[in-house]
């Protein structure tokens, strides 16, 4: 099926996720997440079972809410003049199998996160904050080859179970995900945050510990009480 077969409905919301996820790729290079054309943004929609993301090799000043592709839930191209992402396997593989509240993947190549993930390190919770994002330590994921969905069922394992929405996959980089791909964005910067904070503090002295039951309270406010 093309999208000129598919609703109006649906044709109307990939107009509209097609400008999000091109305006959000700005937000990438602006928190210094990514450089040239490493790392993409996808968000699932909520009308088909297609999801929106970034063309492959494309450098992010040269990203227009056109030259965003759209793929099926089996990663294949619907619409769209450019190649996919390398990464569509592994985006596809998420929104397949943790489709009841995953409509946003974002991976970069950020430099602390990527830097624990070069090391074979889960990182460990010391910080509030990363208490609230994360409601734990951020775990670490098998080495996979870009290319099938190897990295998408790496994904899929290591957060089953997990309250974490990031995962950093060993020798590769993070991989954050969402209820949309604004979401996974911010999740994204928190755990570039929390990456360089904990790498440092390893530089001045040992980690203090947060006993887990105090994690779990700070989790649960973060996520159900605080804000709007």
């Amino acid at each position: 099926m093309t999208l000129k077969q598919c609703a109006q409905k649906v044709q109307d919301e990939v107009t509209s996720v097609r400008k999000i996820v091109s305006d959000l790729h700005a937000k990438l290079t602006k928190e210094g997440l990514v450089v040239w054309s490493a790392g993409n943004i996808s968000q699932r929609l909520k009308s088909a079972d297609l999801f929106v993301i970034k063309p492959s090799g494309i450098a992010y000043d040269e990203l227009t809410p056109e030259s965003m592709v759209v793929c099926d839930l089996n990663g294949n191209l619907v619409d769209g003049t450019h190649n996919p992402s390398s990464d569509t396997a592994a985006h596809a593989y998420v929104y397949r199998n943790m489709s009841d509240h995953v409509y946003g993947v974002v991976h970069t190549h950020s430099t602390y996160a990527t830097a624990w993930a070069a090391a074979g390190e889960e990182i460990p919770c010391h910080l509030t904050m990363m208490a609230d994002e994360f409601g734990g330590q951020i775990p670490l994921g098998p080495f996979a080859i870009v290319g099938d969905d190897s990295i998408g069922r790496g994904i899929v394992d290591t957060l089953k179970g997990s309250k974490s929405v990031a995962v950093l996959m060993q020798n590769h980089g993070p991989f954050t995900i969402g209820k949309d791909a604004k979401s996974a964005v911010k999740t994204a910067v928190m755990l570039e945050e929390v990456a360089k904070t904990t790498f440092i503090a390893k530089q001045i002295g040992s980690l203090v510990p947060i006993p887990k039951e105090i994690i779990t309270k700070l989790h649960n406010r973060y996520q159900n009480v605080y804000g709007q």
